[in-house]
């Protein structure tokens, strides 16, 4: 929340693409002088102090795909395009509570079946907050986190982190959220999940580390860098 009072210290690290979730609505993204402007803006939700946005920066430009699902809310399908390449992004706020089915992770399992076709594109990444883990699998639920999971690596769509760490679903060593900001209370939330072409081209991975972020956030950073 409050992005604008927040954009400068994550733009120290050069992003091309940002996805933010609990964003506020743009109107009330008002940047100081000196931070560095987005080239696109997309946001999504009913709360404008909290939605999910989406920002280019540079040549990359964002635009919504037609095959919007909008009962899916906060998971939204987007076309990054600079003048060499075109990526697909799925973007990821998983929070939808007006869903009998389930609010979180329900929305990602729901999100990969609607957008089956478009998740067979190479340059495909899903990205952001997934609100969901292993740990809390419900072995009865169809999309809980370990199926979506194997969902997507059946399609060659693999996590990043997990990838570039070697790290098993369920078991990560470097937390993306503290539950009220609080150093003791670790759990791994936020996913970037790549098609192989980009899985294969990952050249850093790096998680915010508590004491770096937590004045700003109980989230911390999942950052990706690919060599495309």
């Amino acid at each position: 929340m409050a992005f604008r009072k927040k954009a400068d210290i994550i733009l120290l690290h050069s992003p091309d693409v940002l996805v933010v979730p609990e964003c506020e609505h743009p109107d009330k993204l008002k940047f100081g002088v000196d931070t560095q402007k987005p080239s696109s803006v997309l946001w999504f939700g009913a709360n404008r102090h909290k939605g999910l946005g989406i920002f280019s920066y540079g040549d990359y430009k964002l635009k919504l795909i037609r095959d919007h699902n909008e009962e899916l809310k906060t998971i939204v399908p987007i076309t990054i395009t600079n003048k060499k390449k075109t990526f697909t992004l799925l973007a990821v706020w998983a929070n939808n509570p007006g869903d009998p089915d389930g609010t979180y992770i329900t929305q990602v399992w729901k999100a990969i079946h609607y957008y089956e076709k478009l998740l067979k594109s190479k340059r495909t990444l899903l990205a952001g907050d997934f609100n969901s883990n292993t740990i809390w699998d419900k072995p009865r639920r169809e999309g809980n986190h370990s199926t979506v999971v194997a969902q997507l690596e059946a399609k060659n769509i693999h996590s990043v982190y997990h990838r570039f760490f070697k790290q098993e679903q369920g078991k990560e060593k470097h937390p993306t959220l503290f539950m009220y900001r609080h150093i003791k209370k670790p759990y791994h939330l936020d996913y970037c999940f790549a098609s192989a072409d980009l899985a294969n081209a990952i050249s850093n991975v790096t998680i915010g580390k508590h004491k770096d972020w937590c004045s700003y956030s109980d989230h911390t950073p999942l950052m990706v860098t690919f060599d495309v």
